[in-house]
């Protein structure tokens, strides 16, 4: 007699089994362990939001967003990532920032995606961040606990490259998306002139900052722990300074498994006032893929 066949899931959502989700939650409780060493607190957001409170974040990616409307008429929509609702509330909290306020946060966010390898349509972030402060030492100690974090789970050659969207400033976002797909469509099928840009493209001022802090203040090393990376642009349209990846054994055109960014003005589009804000986010699904 034949097994039984259950439903199916949809399209990119999977049941994750006990190994699995076991090796994911150590994953995560290691985090959890390394960023309340550096001062970070969790905090917890819906999973739904009001569709408008997403729109007009993300550029060109804002197709992925799951819209519905619920049975009163109103557009709601599955979170995308944990940045955009993390603005909302510190807009609605602004008592948690004297003078800053500094949260990790796991959970699943949702993007209508094609399914493809290491790609779902529900996956699991774990993001940290630190809001209300514009320095080069709170950019550094965002790179340092993503080090420290790898080192700990095992991951001995991961590292940081890290680039500075100032960089990009005089470049349309066309050009900035084709600078950062490089390694996906090949050296050879990019423009000579955006090819020629990246290569006599140098650290910031404030990038050389933040190295320094870093060598001197974390004993981290150029090359081995984190390393300059011109081609690095994040399609996300709301990044305005450093911007970082993971790549797990420091190859520039490896899968990431985590990024981020600073970015000064998301908040402020619902705060109605400037605040600063930098933070990261581990891919978990991704993340346990890796892991030795």
């Amino acid at each position: 007699m034949g097994m039984q066949k259950g439903p199916v899931t949809p399209k990119g959502f999977r049941d994750i089994m006990p190994d699995l989700a076991k090796k994911r939650r150590g994953t995560i409780n290691k985090l959890a362990d390394v960023l309340e060493g550096y001062g970070f607190v969790p905090l917890e957001t819906p999973t739904v939001e009001f569709a408008d409170t997403l729109l007009g974040k993300y550029g060109e990616e804002e197709k992925l967003i799951y819209k519905f409307t619920d049975r009163g008429g109103r557009e709601l929509a599955l979170r995308y990532d944990l940045t955009v609702p993390l603005a909302r509330f510190i807009a609605n909290n602004l008592g948690f920032l004297n003078p800053s306020f500094s949260r990790y946060q796991v959970g699943q966010v949702f993007r209508g995606e094609n399914p493809q390898a290491g790609r779902y349509r529900e996956f699991t972030q774990f993001d940290f961040d630190t809001v209300g402060i514009a320095s080069a030492d709170e950019d550094a100690k965002v790179v340092a606990a993503v080090v420290e974090a790898s080192r700990k789970l095992g991951l001995k050659s991961a590292k940081m490259a890290i680039n500075d969207r100032q960089n990009f400033k005089d470049l349309s976002i066309e050009d900035i998306r084709e600078i950062d797909k490089i390694y996906k469509v090949g050296r050879e099928n990019t423009r000579k002139e955006l090819l020629e840009f990246v290569e006599k493209t140098r650290p910031t001022p404030r990038l050389k900052e933040v190295f320094g802090i870093l060598e001197n203040k974390y004993n981290l090393k150029e090359n081995e722990d984190f390393f300059f990376d011109p081609t690095l642009a994040r399609g996300l349209d709301y990044y305005t300074g450093i911007i970082f990846e993971l790549k797990p054994t420091g190859k520039p055109e490896e899968q990431t498994i985590g990024a981020g960014g600073r970015y000064d003005n998301l908040i402020g589009m619902f705060a109605g006032r400037e605040i600063p804000a930098v933070g990261f986010s581990f891919g978990i699904d991704r993340l346990t893929e890796v892991l030795p």
